[in-house]
C-alpha cells in the first residue's frame, strides 16, 4: 500500500504557492488492519518516532509521558534503538503506540496540517530530551521539519518586489546536491539565474559514480533536501541508483527541465569588473563554442570529490591490461575469471571489492592504512514491511523517522573524537572515550578474523578511529578477504610492469585489470576553473593551496562568489550534507538581500573576518583525531592544515547563516 505524493502547500497561507516540500503527502491511506496486525507493526517501529508521529496526527502532547522521554546516549560503535530506551519504556512505549494507532484508525485521521506552535515545540523538545533549548539545536531541527510553522530556510523575500527593476542574475555553476539547492532557493526568493553543468545530466556524483557496489555509507534517511523528503526510500543505505533516481524526480518535481539547464556546458573562467560590480564568465559547450556573459553573482556547486586522484608508479604507461579509476568505471571491461588488483582500502574499495570478489580469479588488494569501521549489519537490507507500512501509512512517520536520524547526527560521534589532552594512549587513541570505541570494533575484527592472524594484523588501523572516515560493515568485507584467491598487499607497490605489478617486497603478480579506489584531489576546490578577482587576483594564488572561506562560502577578494560546500564544511563523525549545502545557500540568498536593500553592486569579504572565523575552525580541527599532527589524511592539505572538515556540532552551522554581518563585509556601491 502507498500513499499519494502529490505536493500540497506547507500551510493554509500559501494555498497558491508551490514552494514547499516535493514530496509531501497530502492525505494518507485509511487504516484498515486489525489490532493483532497493528500490534505487529508496532512491534517493528521506532519507537520515539511512533510517539511524535502520533502526537502531531492526533493533536495530543499527553501521548508524550515523561517517563517515556528517549535518553538519547552518546553514540557508540553499535547503533541503539529507540534513543537508548529502557526495556521497561519501551514496553509502555508500545502500549501508548497501538494505542494511538487505534485512534488513528477509529477516528479516520489521514490528514495532518503544520502544527501549532506549542505542539511543535513541545514535540520537539521530548523527541530530543529537552536539546531544543539550545537555539542552534532548535533552529536546525525546525530547517527540516516540515510540520513546524516556523520551519526555516525559504526566502521570507521576493526579489521582484524589493529590487523592482534592478537587473540581477546569478550563475550557478553544477546540477549535482548543491546545483539543485542553489537553483530551489534562488527560485524560491524569485532571483534569476543561468544554470550550468558540464556534464550531459543532473546528478553530480551520483551519476559518475556507478562502480559494483556503490551505494550511501550514512543512514539513508539522512540523505535528502529539507525541500524534498522522500519517504519511500527501498534500503536502509540507499544505492547509487537509488539516490540518483531521487535527485532526478527533485529536478523533475521542481518543475525544470533539459531547457532549465545548460547541459555540457563548462565554466572556463570568471573575471570581476570592478566598474560595473559583476562578473565575466566564459563558458564553453563540449562543441567548443565560448561564450562571455555579464553575471551579477556566482554560486558554485562543482562538488569536494570530483577530481580523481590517480598516484604514478614506473611503468604504469606500459601495462596492457585495463586500468580505471572508481569514478571513472568501464563497463567494458569483463571482470569474470580475470586477476583484479584493487589499490586502496578506503570507501569505495570497501565498496568494491566484495562486489567483484566471487566473480574475479584472483584479488590482490593493495593497502597504505586499514579503515576503522561501524558494525552495520543492515547495510544491505531493505527497509523492511513493517517499515514500510509505517511510513506509508502512519502521517508524516517517514518525516518524523527523516528528522530522528537528523537529530542523532547533530552530536553523532563528535565525543569520540575529541582529543583528551595528555592522553598517553596516542598515536592509536586519543581519550578514554575514544579508547573504548577502539577496543569495542578491535574485537568485532578478532571475531570476523579467528584463526587468521594474518588477516587480523592488517585489518586492524593504526591510528585512532574517527581520524579518517570510518565505513559500514555488515561482514562483507572480511569475508571477502577470507576468500582463497584474495590476498591483502600492504608491503607497497613499486612499480608496473607490462603484465602485472611489483609490489614493495620485490614479488612479481600477474594481473590483468588494475582498479585504482585511491579517493580525489578535495584541497583543489574550483581547480580548475579560473577565477580573477578583484585586482587581478585569481583564486588559486591567493589560496596557495590552502583553502579557506568564511563559513566554507565567500572568500575575501572575490565579490559575490558564494561557494557550496567549500572548505571546512565536510562532516566527519557528525554532520549532514545536504544541510551543510542547503544553508550555504540560503546565505547566498541573504547576502542578495543586503546587496538590493543597500542598494551595492557587490559585497566583498574583508580579510579580518576570515582570518576570525578560520581561527576558530582552525582551533576546534586541532582538537580532533583527525587535527592530531601524527595523523596523516586526506581531511589535511599539504600545509598540514585541516581544510576539509567543519569540527563542531552542524547546530552551530545552522547559526552563521541566519544573518549577513554587514560589519564583515565591505559593500561596493
Amino acid at each position: 500500500m502507498t500513499a499519494s505524493l502529490t505536493p500540497v502547500p506547507t500551510s493554509a497561507s500559501d494555498e497558491q504557492d508551490r514552494f514547499g516540500d516535493l514530496f509531501w503527502v497530502d492525505e494518507y491511506p485509511e487504516i484498515t488492519e486489525t489490532d493483532d496486525e497493528l500490534r505487529a507493526f508496532v512491534a517493528k517501529a521506532e519507537l520515539p518516532v511512533l510517539l511524535a508521529s502520533l502526537a502531531a496526527a492526533l493533536r495530543d502532547t499527553s501521548i508524550l509521558e515523561p517517563g517515556l522521554v528517549p535518553p538519547l546516549p552518546p553514540m557508540g560503535p553499535y547503533l541503539e534503538m529507540h534513543g537508548g530506551m529502557t526495556p521497561e519504556q519501551q514496553e509502555r512505549a508500545r502500549e501508548v503506540g497501538l494505542a494511538g494507532l487505534k485512534r488513528l484508525r477509529d477516528e479516520g485521521i489521514r490528514h495532518v496540517d503544520v502544527l501549532p506552535q506549542d505542539i511543535a515545540d513541545a514535540i520537539l523538545e521530548w523527541f530530543t530530551d529537552g536539546r531544543t533549548r539550545d537555539a542552534g539545536f532548535a533552529g536546525q531541527l525546525k530547517h527540516e521539519l516540515d510540520l513546524a510553522p516556523d520551519k526555516n530556510g525559504r526566502p521570507d523575500w521576493n526579489f521582484g518586489d524589493l529590487a523592482g527593476k534592478r537587473e540581477f542574475e546569478v550563475l550557478i555553476v553544477g546540477a549535482g546536491i548543491s546545483g539543485i539547492a542553489a537553483a530551489w532557493r534562488l527560485e524560491e526568493a524569485g532571483i534569476p539565474f543561468t544554470w550550468i553543468e558540464g556534464a550531459h545530466r543532473v546528478g553530480g556524483t551520483w551519476w559518475k559514480n556507478d562502480y559494483p557496489g556503490v551505494r550511501l555509507d550514512t543512514p539513508t534517511y539522512g540523505y535528502s533536501f529539507s525541500f524534498a523528503q522522500k519517504t519511500d526510500w527501498p534500503h536502509q543505505f540507499a544505492q547509487g541508483s537509488e539516490v540518483l533516481d531521487y535527485l532526478e524526480d527533485v529536478f523533475t518535481r521542481a518543475g525544470w527541465d533539459e531547457t532549465t539547464v545548460e547541459f555540457e556546458t563548462k565554466l572556463l573562467r570568471a573575471v570581476f569588473d570592478e566598474a560595473s560590480g559583476t562578473w565575466l564568465a566564459t563558458t564553453r559547450t563540449n562543441d567548443g563554442d565560448e561564450t562571455t556573459r555579464r553575471f551579477h553573482a556566482i554560486m558554485t556547486g562543482v562538488g569536494q570529490l570530483d577530481h580523481p586522484l590517480i598516484p604514478e608508479w614506473p611503468g604504469q604507461e606500459t601495462f596492457r591490461g585495463a586500468q580505471m579509476h572508481s569514478q571513472e568505471w568501464n563497463h567494458g571491461v569483463d571482470l569474470v575469471g580475470k586477476r583484479v588488483a584493487v589499490i586502496g582500502t578506503g570507501a569505495s574499495a570497501y565498496q568494491i571489492v566484495p562486489a567483484i570478489a566471487d566473480d574475479v580469479s584472483e584479488l590482490y588488494v593493495f593497502q597504505r592504512s586499514a579503515p576503522w569501521m561501524l558494525p552495520a549489519p543492515t547495510y544491505h537490507e531493505l527497509m523492511g514491511e513493517a517499515a514500510e507500512w509505517l511510513h506509508a501509512t502512519v502521517p508524516h512517520y517517514g518525516h518524523w523517522f527523516r528528522l530522528w536520524v537528523t537529530a542523532g547526527g547533530i552530536d553523532g560521534r563528535l565525543h569520540i573524537a575529541k582529543a583528551e589532552e595528555g592522553w598517553e594512549g596516542a598515536p592509536h587513541s586519543v581519550s578514554r572515550a575514544n579508547e573504548e570505541f577502539r577496543q569495542t570494533v578491535v574485537e568485532r575484527y578478532e571475531q570476523q578474523y579467528e584463526g587468521r592472524p594474518d588477516l587480523l594484523g592488517v585489518a586492524v588501523p593504526h591510528y585512532p578511529p574517527s581520524a579518517k572516515r570510518m565505513l559500514r560493515d555488515n561482514g562483507v568485507w572480511a569475508a571477502a578477504l577470507h576468500k582463497p584467491h584474495t590476498r591483502v598487499i600492504s608491503s607497497g607497490l613499486v612499480e608496473f610492469e607490462p603484465d602485472g605489478l611489483v609490489t614493495g617486497d620485490g614479488e612479481k603478480l600477474d594481473v590483468d585489470v588494475v582498479i585504482y579506489a585511491t579517493g580525489f584531489r578535495p584541497s583543489d576546490y574550483l581547480d580548475p576553473i579560473e577565477i580573477v578577482g578583484r585586482g587581478g587576483l585569481e583564486i588559486h594564488d591567493y589560496w596557495g593551496g590552502d583553502a579557506k572561506a568564511f563559513a566554507g562560502i565567500t572568500v575575501p577578494n572575490f565579490p559575490n562568489l558564494f561557494m557550496l560546500l567549500g572548505p571546512n564544511t565536510g562532516g566527519v563523525v557528525a554532520g549532514g550534507l545536504h544541510f551543510m549545502i542547503e544553508r550555504a545557500a540560503e546565505y547566498a540568498v541573504k547576502a542578495i538581500r543586503e546587496l538590493v536593500e543597500r542598494d551595492a553592486k557587490a559585497l566583498d569579504l574583508k580579510q579580518e573576518a576570515l582570518d576570525r572565523h578560520i581561527a576558530w575552525v582552525d582551533e576546534g580541527n586541532y582538537s580532533m583525531t583527525w587535527g592530531q599532527p601524527y595523523v596523516k589524511t586526506w581531511y589535511k592539505n599539504r600545509f598540514n592544515r585541516v581544510s576539509q572538515v567543519w569540527p563542531f556540532r552542524t547546530s552551530e552551522y545552522w547559526l552563521i547563516p541566519e544573518q549577513v554581518n554587514a560589519e564583515d563585509y565591505e559593500f561596493i556601491k
